[in-house]
């Protein structure tokens, strides 16, 4: 299974691309939490005891987890000068600029993480100051630092494998992220898609280099013509334009019509798939905060190498059931309650991961929402959350499919 096929959010998923929480949310402290897009500190042990749940959840419904620190590894192990090209270009984007300070990291993580797979895990954790044992009287900037400065912040968001990059069709966006702190995570996309030799080959839709900037969280796969991507507090219409040329301008694409939501600029509302997603040919969750006319803009090829885009004020239903080829529902988050809805959604109520159409993987947590799904005829596999919940994402943020069936 070379390659990527992602042309729907519900066909049966067979392969799928998952982070497992690691030593980066150990460097999480509460100084810290703002600057890296936590509201709280997970506890590490559990999380990746609820993450693990989640991955067996997948595997015994026949879904293959590929584990996106080990496509890296393999990678990094394939070769001496990329292993040292990567070293190098992570040093560079996580802001160290000087050449005694890169030397020391270099040296640091070759003497202590020979084995590529753990100088990979190193590098999405993050290096603190009094790690490196530097000789703090040749330099005023370390003797007035706290030993416990972080001088590689971490990257705590990486279990949120949807957002770096989106599969597209057959092809992939490697996204330029809304925050510096996200943008780093990029990098290990960078070197899967440029260099490993299941996915080196696959289109690239989109650039981490651009100037504007996209996440994975705002584009969804609505058939093989039809792409829905959110403009968001983190996806910029520049970057839907430069997404739309790209993907049209490709003789493999399939995809005829970009969909362009206009969702509220809020956290609560940070991505498109954090206020609707598909769960059955004919249903979909969303949030009761979008119900009713909401702005979606039309995007078509002119067949000029440019592009057409409509306004349409219409229901949402209505836009989704002419795309989607048959009348849809619309379940609400919380059922329609506004308490349990603003409850539920803050931990991702309609944040879900279909594995087949009627059968998705949600949290356990909202139980009011589920019960609902189920009383709509739904297959409900509940994975625990107590504490993977506390990053702001749901069973869909965690997992980048990267195989559906057609």
């Amino acid at each position: 299974m070379a390659g990527v096929n992602v042309k729907s959010e519900i066909k049966p998923l067979k392969k799928v691309l998952l982070h497992r929480p690691g030593d980066e949310l150990l460097n999480l402290t509460p100084d810290t939490l703002e600057e890296l897009l936590f509201d709280d500190i997970p506890f590490l042990r559990v999380a990746q005891a609820e993450h693990d749940r989640f991955a067996e959840i997948l595997r015994s419904e026949g879904v293959e987890v590929v584990y996106l620190e080990d496509l890296v590894a393999e990678v990094v192990a394939s070769s001496k000068d990329l292993r040292e090209q990567f070293v190098y270009q992570w040093i560079e984007e996580a802001g160290i600029r000087t050449e005694r300070y890169k030397k020391i990291i270099h040296d640091y993580l070759e003497e202590n993480y020979p084995d590529p797979k753990e100088l990979v895990l190193k590098t999405m954790a993050g290096i603190n100051l009094q790690e490196l044992h530097v000789n703090k009287s040749d330099s005023l900037v370390d003797l007035v630092s706290d030993t416990c400065k972080l001088v590689c912040a971490p990257m705590p968001n990486l279990y949120f494998t949807r957002d770096p990059f989106a599969m597209i069709g057959n092809g992939v966006s490697l996204n330029h992220m809304y925050s510096e702190t996200r943008n780093r995570e990029t990098i290990y996309g960078e070197y899967v898609f440029k260099y490993h030799p299941d996915y080196k080959d696959v289109p690239l839709y989109y650039s981490r280099y651009n100037t504007f900037h996209i996440e994975g969280g705002d584009i969804l796969n609505i058939n093989d013509k039809v792409l829905a991507v959110g403009i968001s507090q983190r996806t910029e219409p520049d970057a839907i334009d430069q997404l739309a040329h790209n993907v049209f301008n490709d003789p493999t694409s399939t995809i005829e019509t970009i969909l362009a939501f206009n969702i509220p600029n809020s956290r609560a509302f940070m991505h498109l798939d954090t206020v609707f997603t598909q769960i059955d040919t004919d249903k979909f969750t969303v949030h009761p905060g979008i119900m009713g006319p909401l702005t979606v803009f039309e995007v078509t090829s002119d067949g000029n190498q440019g592009l057409k885009v409509r306004e349409r004020n219409e229901p949402l239903e209505h836009i989704l059931e002419e795309y989607v080829g048959c009348p849809v529902e619309l379940i609400p988050c919380g059922g329609g309650d506004r308490i349990a809805a603003a409850r539920e959604q803050w931990n991702d109520g309609s944040n879900t991961l279909c594995l087949r159409p009627g059968t998705i993987v949600v949290y356990e947590r909202n139980d009011v929402t589920n019960e609902v799904l189920r009383e709509k005829g739904l297959n409900v596999l509940e994975m625990p959350s107590a504490e993977l919940s506390r990053g702001r994402g749901g069973p869909r943020c965690m997992s980048m499919p990267i195989w559906r069936e057609d």
